[in-house]
């Protein structure tokens, strides 16, 4: 269950409307350009300038090194391995240094590492295949800035490495020739948020020299630079920005065969593309590859020349991501087992899962899926036989990769930055790996971060025009660091709930004042919609514009829904209140005495239960909906003594929790609540 904390973003009415008159822009792009960052005139116009704007890439460090090294491996005609990695960012990377390197008359080779028997980065296995093929030059891509040892094992065969990376360096650097990593503490580039594939961009133009400028590149390489950039999700600012805008452009034209026969595939006409478009639909087939098999069927179709091998390698590709899909579906639904039958781990800070033999191709995946669904961190491991293997995502504030590296001395091989990593380690250690995890968490001076709704600004219903999403196509791309704007249409009141599309969708009609707008909400069921007609709510919704009859219409959808007057953070303390109490935690006595609840609050909860005949849905939304009950803490308290007493039964089924009341023959005693008597011996404890 997880309960964001919606803020709108504050704004000066006035400056953004100076602002708007001054970029030439609509009043409502004003505050968006404000609310992003771009507050003068100048910050304005980079935003909304097509126009690339690059800096040195000799600002990286080791990049003259790098430079010089890959320089004498081409004059010499040494061979050259790409070394990259089996995600989109590292393929896309992989593709484009390696076709330049060709093209620059190089003897160069690629090699992507197998998921499943290698893993992430190079190792000492590659290292000897590549010695044996004569290789005596490695160039890492998206990879390298932690293999210390594999570096060092090289150099002993006679091999160099030259390590292009952007992940997080540790506190020694490898060994190697150069090392170009934007994040290491003595970068001096104005920008540091690349991809693996932005740095590989980066050493194109370098390569290229000052008489070129990257401009040049962009023709040749933005489609790639731009899908690998995506498909990490990095901040879409910046350089970044400038790489996805011309990536977009390129791959409207579909110069590149394969990825042509991808989108074709896939179902992409030739109109223009935006980066949500390459996010959804280009990135996942990609990833596909690295996650059911061989990473290098995907460089093979990014470097295709030839329409028939495009065409045959894209099919497989299709294929394999349906297969990726339903394997997904598999471990979700065994890692929400697994929760639902260990219900206290939901208490954690950290949610740590894991099983036995799941595809480490998905379970970076589950992971996000959790952590969206419960609002926490999490990791999803794999165990086979002694060893495991896990993959993390969290929420924005925690820092991931900082946790996993207090974990460093249980773990094999791990990497990451703040929102994703990955690691290794012995099965044995999995148990006090959770463990250790969640008390790097609780070792921190701030409370554990709540996901957070961001609402660029709140809109009038009766306001609402295709015009507006015409206007916003000047901000993209949209995506990471730059989202789509979101907006906020706040008390409403829902008219008219309507299944559509076979009841797979709600089409959901409310009112304000002169306005009535028609929404859809995707994805959700009328038993899954847990607002009814009457219902005064908070919208947050994008507005998009949708070709219907040959003209585009407005197109309102609904992203989140609550019920009006809502207080999220008080929900969001008293969840978080609860959890400690659930995980055993002391309490001072102020903290207990919001967790009890009173005798008038077990009435008031039970009566609403009884008349209701349970609830469907998220507790804090039955909740809001109750007068006189107390707390939300004391609430989620009341729920559990009435299940332990056999006045409710609850249930969850995928993303459904349900409680049901229970019709007793006799009264029930709720003070003999072994739930409420420990919870009083908390406050006792807390008073010694």
């Amino acid at each position: 269950m997880s309960i964001k904390k919606w803020r709108v973003l504050p704004f000066d009415r006035a400056q953004a409307q100076k602002l708007a008159e001054q970029a030439g822009v609509p009043p409502l792009l004003g505050v968006l350009l404000l609310t992003r960052g771009a507050t003068d005139p100048g910050k304005a116009e980079a935003a909304l300038s097509p126009v690339a704007a690059f800096s040195d890439p000799f600002l990286l460090p080791d990049m003259g090194k790098a430079v010089e090294r890959i320089s004498r491996a081409l004059d010499g005609f040494e061979k050259i391995a790409v070394y990259g990695d089996y995600d989109a960012d590292g393929v896309t990377a992989t593709a484009m240094l390696y076709s330049y390197l060709e093209s620059c008359g190089g003897n160069v080779v690629f090699y992507i590492p197998d998921r499943e028997a290698e893993g992430y980065g190079l190792n000492m296995a590659a290292v000897d295949a590549l010695h044996a093929d004569g290789v005596t030059l490695i160039l890492t891509v998206d990879n390298g800035i932690s293999s210390l040892a594999e570096v060092d094992y090289a150099a002993g065969l006679g091999i160099d490495t030259v390590i292009t990376d952007h992940h997080r360096p540790k506190e020694k650097l490898p060994q190697a020739v150069a090392v170009v990593d934007a994040w290491r503490e003595d970068c001096k580039s104005p920008y540091r948020d690349f991809s693996g594939a932005g740095v590989a961009f980066k050493l194109l133009t370098a390569l290229e020299g000052t008489e070129i400028g990257p401009e040049a590149l962009l023709d040749n390489y933005a489609d790639l630079a731009a899908i690998g950039t995506i498909g990490d999700v990095v901040p879409l600012t910046g350089e970044n920005r400038m790489l996805v805008r011309a990536g977009m452009e390129a791959l409207s034209r579909a110069d590149r065969p394969g990825l042509a026969a991808l989108m074709e595939l896939a179902g992409m006409d030739r109109r223009p593309l935006t980066a949500m478009d390459a996010a959804f639909v280009i990135v996942p087939r990609i990833n596909a590859t690295g996650r059911m098999g061989s990473a290098s069927r995907a460089v093979q179709l990014l470097t295709a020349e030839s329409q028939e091998e495009a065409g045959t390698l894209a099919a497989e590709i299709c294929s394999e991501n349906a297969e990726r899909r339903r394997i997904e579906g598999e471990v979700l639904r065994e890692c929400m087992k697994c929760l639902e039958e260990n219900p206290s781990l939901l208490f954690d800070r950290v949610l740590v899962v894991w099983g036995e033999n799941w595809h480490h191709g998905v379970i970076g995946i589950v992971a996000a899926k959790i952590t969206e669904r419960f609002g926490k961190p999490c990791v999803v491991i794999s165990r086979t036989g002694e060893e495991a293997k896990g993959s993390g995502r969290s929420v924005e504030g925690f820092s991931l990769f900082d946790a996993v590296c207090a974990c460093d001395d249980l773990l094999t091989k791990y990497g990451g930055h703040p929102m994703a990593a990955g690691m290794s380690l012995p099965a044995e250690n999995l148990v006090a790996f959770r463990t250790r995890m969640n008390r790097y968490a609780a070792s921190l001076p701030a409370p554990m971060p709540a996901p957070v709704l961001r609402i660029d600004c709140l809109l009038k219903p009766e306001k609402l025009s295709v015009e507006i999403p015409h206007s916003l196509q000047a901000l993209e791309p949209f995506g990471t660091g730059n989202p789509y704007p979101l907006f906020g249409l706040f008390g409403v009141v829902i008219a008219d709930v309507t299944p559509v599309g076979g009841g797979k969708h709600l089409r959901v009609t409310v009112k304000k004042g002169g306005g009535t707008v028609s929404c859809m909400k995707f994805g959700t069921t009328l038993e899954q919609f847990h607002f009814r007609a009457g219902d005064t709510v908070d919208l947050a919704v994008v507005l998009e514009a949708r070709p219907y009859a040959g003209r585009d219409t407005l197109s309102v959808i609904i992203r989140e829904i609550r019920l009006s007057g809502t207080d999220g953070d008080a929900l969001i303390a008293g969840r978080a209140l609860y959890d400690k109490f659930r995980r055993g935690e002391m309490l001072s006595r102020e903290e207990v005495s919001l967790l009890l609840p009173s005798h008038d609050d077990f009435s008031v909860i039970y009566r609403a239960l009884r008349d209701a005949g349970g609830f469907s849905g998220e507790p804090e939304q039955f909740f809001s909906r109750l007068q006189g009950a107390g707390g939300f803490a004391s609430f989620l308290v009341a729920l559990a003594v009435f299940a332990e007493r056999g006045l409710t039964q609850e249930e969850t089924d995928g993303n459904t929790y349900r409680v049901r009341v229970v019709r007793q023959s006799g009264k029930v005693s709720l003070e003999e609540s072994p739930f409420l008597l420990s919870l009083r011996s908390a406050g006792k404890a807390g008073e010694q």
